[in-house]
């Protein structure tokens, strides 16, 4: 758990006030389910050491989903987070999110890719999901590729904050197939992106504001695709302690169906530090 306050700099004689730093504490959770024999799911996160890192770097947070039907899914999960995570470490302070977590992506993508050449002469087709959520003052930076999901639950409703980059859902998007027959579809899983199975990806990436109180859950199909929407966010909203509320949904996924990996990371924002921007550099709202 993250829980920071510091004193800006002395200005003009002034006393100093004190302002909240963003403040979070969060729990994580993975379980194979009660088909799979092993897990392909791997998660990871990076918390800064010192409230000036929190200030200049952020955190991260990222779930990766390896490929089922694949060889090596657990080794594509394991390079992806694994390399999100060390190249966020060694960023320059200050890097706009945006454009971190993109090149982060890229790079991911290829450690996967390089991992299955490496694994066989002839390659072995490693793959994986991952979604990845970087805060940093009042800001949640989210990037993601596959169907692993991020939902940002607020005010007892659980708004998905990510696209699914499935075949069904590019055919929901342009109208070509509803919702619900997209939930019915037996092609609901195949994925239209993921890492490790072309040389270039496409990262999808969105930017929202957080408010004190909010949950971020981030989790892979193995959960979302049990659970609903309002179930998860009443879930997290009746449960104070976050490692209760993660064991409640990887247990009521388990419950409704079980058959693939579930992993699931839960985000509890308790402050946040309001800022602004001007020419690409924050500055602190009253």
């Amino acid at each position: 758990m993250l829980h920071w306050h510091s004193l800006p700099e002395d200005i003009g004689g002034l006393r100093p006030l004190q302002y909240p730093m963003l403040d979070v504490e969060f729990a994580q959770l993975s379980d194979p389910g009660r088909v799979r024999e092993h897990n392909e799911d791997y998660l990871g996160y990076f918390l800064p050491a010192t409230p000036e890192e929190m200030r200049s770097r952020g955190c991260l947070f990222v779930l990766a989903d390896g490929v089922g039907g694949h060889d090596k899914g657990e080794v594509a999960s394991h390079t992806a987070v694994e390399s999100m995570l060390a190249g966020f470490r060694g960023a320059s302070a200050g890097e706009p999110h945006a454009a971190l977590l993109s090149r982060l992506v890229e790079t991911a993508n290829t450690r996967v890719l390089e991992a299955g050449m490496a694994a066989h002469s002839s390659g072995i087709a490693m793959a994986t999901t991952l979604v990845s959520c970087a805060l940093r003052y009042d800001r949640a930076l989210v990037a993601h590729v596959g169907d692993s999901r991020c939902y940002l639950v607020r005010r007892d409703e659980a708004i998905v904050l990510t696209r699914d980059h499935t075949l069904v859902g590019e055919q929901m998007r342009l109208g070509l197939i509803s919702a619900r027959e997209a939930a019915d579809s037996p092609h609901r899983h195949l994925l239209s992106r993921s890492l490790g199975s072309e040389m270039f990806v496409n990262v999808e990436t969105n930017e929202h504001q957080i408010l004190p109180g909010d949950v971020l859950v981030l989790c892979s199909d193995g959960l979302h695709g049990s659970i609903s929407p309002s179930e998860i966010a009443a879930i997290v909203g009746r449960q104070p302690d976050l490692n209760a509320a993660a064991q409640r949904l990887v247990a009521f996924a388990n419950q409704q169906d079980g058959g693939d990996n579930i992993s699931v990371q839960v985000i509890r924002i308790r402050s946040v530090e309001r800022v602004g921007m001007y020419r690409g550099r924050p500055y602190r709202l009253r």
